[in-house]
């Protein structure tokens, strides 16, 4: 099984990005939405999502933690036979803070997509989350 680890720094408060992260059903546009065209319900905690590639996948909510700022979801069906993420906002200081975005899945030979996907969507979380300087 392959892990990937994003570790994404946004100038912004912990508790505003949480915020985004947490609500769900609106991922494609408080969250990535250059990355993400579209996020459809499909269910209770259950999302589809659309990829600006032309891709979507069907994202179940697994856990949302508010007292520690954790979602865990996972991708049932698709090109991956087994994805489980999970991102936690980390409080850096007063005006940032850190997502700590883990994924795990297999194959392993599927690692390397997933990881420039996710560079990808690291880049537009901090443009749409953070505040410019």
């Amino acid at each position: 099984m392959a892990t990937i680890r994003n570790d994404i720094q946004i100038d912004r408060p912990a508790d505003a990005v949480w915020d985004a992260l947490r609500d769900f059903q609106a991922v494609h546009r408080r969250v990535a939405p250059g990355f993400l065209t579209d996020s459809k319900p499909d269910g209770e905690g259950v999302r589809i999502v659309h990829f600006a590639n032309g891709t979507t996948a069907r994202e179940t909510l697994v856990a949302c933690d508010d007292e520690r700022r954790r979602l865990v979801y996972a991708i049932i069906g698709g090109r991956a036979a087994h994805y489980n993420a999970s991102v936690e906002v980390v409080a850096e200081d007063a005006e940032g803070c850190r997502v700590e975005w883990i994924i795990d899945l297999m194959p392993d030979e599927f690692a390397d997509y997933v990881r420039g996907q996710t560079r990808l969507a690291a880049g537009d979380m901090r443009r749409t989350m953070g505040r410019a300087r």
